[in-house]
């Protein structure tokens, strides 16, 4: 009932999360009239904990740095199918912006990514829509390790993250074991 509760509320106008990685901090600037869906989901997963102590299981450098499944098997699994619908794109996926991945339309669920460059010329087609930009630590995402690239998970169109789901953290730090984490995220004033 909580976790209904939580989905219902909204989320601030604009809000900022601090991302404390193994890296270093990396601040995001949310825009809830930019994907209004969107930012109240993250929100709700960010004050819910959720992406403390996840993996950032997707670095492409120059491309892009994901993450969004939970180390704990069973958290990753009860979020998996709570989609939310998609919002129509009004900012262009550039270098700093923040947005939902989605392998079918309709189905963004926790999964994020920062864009590390330019990914307007594929992602805006495709319906990617920003909910924010990174303000501090660009040169923090931009040094998460990528030595893994798509090998340690890849995106949920390529349908190979199941290892990850059933697997979580223990899977991930034993296969690769120099993923960059999320410590802890919280939302800042």
């Amino acid at each position: 009932m909580l976790a209904l509760i939580l989905a219902l509320a909204l989320a601030p106008g604009e809000f900022r999360v601090r991302l404390d990685t193994t890296r270093g901090p990396i601040v995001i600037e949310v825009h809830r009239d930019w994907a209004p869906l969107a930012a109240d989901r993250f929100y709700e997963l960010v004050t819910a904990g959720y992406y403390d102590n996840n993996r950032f299981f997707r670095v492409v450098a120059g491309r892009w740095a994901q993450f969004g499944i939970n180390g704990d098997p069973k958290a990753a699994t009860a979020w998996r199918s709570r989609t939310f619908p998609d919002d129509p794109r009004k900012q262009p996926n550039v270098r700093g912006t923040v947005a939902f991945a989605f392998a079918v339309p309709n189905g963004r669920t926790t999964q994020i990514y920062i864009a590390l460059g330019d990914l307007s010329g594929q992602n805006d087609t495709q319906g990617f829509a920003p909910i924010g930009r990174v303000v501090v630590g660009m040169d923090v995402a931009d040094a998460l390790n990528s030595e893994y690239g798509e090998n340690s998970g890849s995106g949920i169109r390529a349908g190979k993250q199941q290892p990850l789901f059933d697997g979580g953290n223990k899977y991930m730090d034993r296969e690769f074991p120099g993923l960059d984490r999320i410590i802890h995220a919280r939302i800042v004033p």
